[in-house]
């Protein structure tokens, strides 16, 4: 853990709502990336995100210091995850379609404001594409291949971090992740 942030604990300890500021402000793009990636809709990545820094604000005195701030971070996103997506399988909440719109719209406002020459139409729409398939992919992956996955392959996580946050042994995780790529694989090319 770095000076800085002992400090931003430190002072979150002593409910510093300016520290408080600070986390969020530090971790709000990384949290969310990573409640978008495992729920697939931006308004419940939002909330699950939001609950995640009220979980931290909350609960930090539980936070040892054994592990990085950002793998126990993790970890609680995580959680709160896994206990969203089991409370929309009860709903049967989970809208496909919003999905997919969700993810052309972050593709078109991530196109406009690239500084980079812009690709040829043909070019620009099959990246689009390839993203949508990536994505449908990915959330029709298990629970438990698509953490993996998003931890891993999206995050760049390390097997450490990752297995801190699943509390999984290195192993399992190695060998969710093979099986997950695997099926990831096949899901591609049965879109393509």
């Amino acid at each position: 853990m770095s000076a800085w942030e002992g400090l931003l604990i430190r002072k979150l300890r002593e409910r510093d709502e300016k520290a408080f500021r600070e986390i969020v402000e530090r971790y709000r793009d990384t949290v969310y990336n990573l409640t978008y990636r495992m729920l697939g809709n931006r308004e419940e990545a939002e909330d699950v995100s939001q609950e995640v820094f009220i979980t931290v604000f909350k609960s930090i005195e539980s936070f040892r210091g054994d592990s990085k701030f950002s793998t126990w971070l993790y970890r609680i996103a995580v959680n709160h995850c896994k206990n969203r997506i089991k409370y929309l399988s009860r709903r049967h909440d989970r809208d496909q379609s919003e999905y997919d719109e969700e993810v052309e719209g972050d593709q078109a406002a991530g196109a406009a404001t690239a500084p980079t020459p812009i690709p040829r139409p043909d070019k620009q729409l099959e990246g689009v594409e390839l993203e949508q398939i990536m994505q449908r992919c990915i959330a029709a992956l298990d629970e438990e291949h698509r953490l993996v996955v998003v931890l891993r392959d999206v995050e760049d996580l390390s097997y450490e971090e990752i297995c801190a946050i699943t509390s999984l042994p290195v192993g399992t995780v190695k060998s969710r992740l093979h099986r997950a790529r695997l099926a990831l694989k096949k899901m591609m090319l049965e879109h393509m």
